[in-house]
């Protein structure tokens, strides 16, 4: 499990009051009790098929641990993510031609064959992607 360092929390009656990612100042050390250096700890994932959840706090060991959790991804989400990359992905080609027609330049335009260009790849990866039924397969598709 990968560890962070950095972090310093500060606890008042046994509960986290404050997290941060750096050491506070002397003067906040000495006139607010309870700051101690924490680490944060994150599971080791299968990228793609697994991400981070919430986090908890163990304050009984030295320094003092941000512990995160992890799920599974499920098919389906990491199709939704997928498709949702694609759509972005041509917006932003859209976007980018849209506005060549409202720079400075006189030389550039809005080029409809680009934009029909991303559209195509769009719809393409997303009916490979919606196709797909296993994580290995979408592995394949290299998106």
């Amino acid at each position: 499990m990968p560890t962070k360092t950095g972090f310093w929390i500060r606890v008042k009656n046994g509960q986290v009051t404050d997290v941060w990612d750096y050491k506070p100042s002397a003067d906040k050390l000495a006139s607010e009790p309870g700051w101690r250096e924490a680490v944060e700890v994150h599971p080791d994932i299968v990228p793609n098929r697994e991400i981070y959840t919430t986090h908890h706090f163990n304050i009984d060991v030295e320094p003092a641990q941000i512990v995160w959790g992890s799920r599974e991804v499920s098919v389906e989400e990491r199709q939704e993510m997928l498709i949702a990359a694609q759509k972005a992905a041509y917006t932003a080609v859209v976007n980018a031609e849209a506005a060549k027609e409202v720079n400075d330049n006189p030389d550039d335009f809005y080029d409809a064959a680009v934009a029909a260009a991303a559209k195509a790849t769009r719809d393409a990866n997303i009916v490979a992607i919606t196709a797909a039924a296993t994580h290995d397969e979408l592995d394949a598709l290299g998106l």
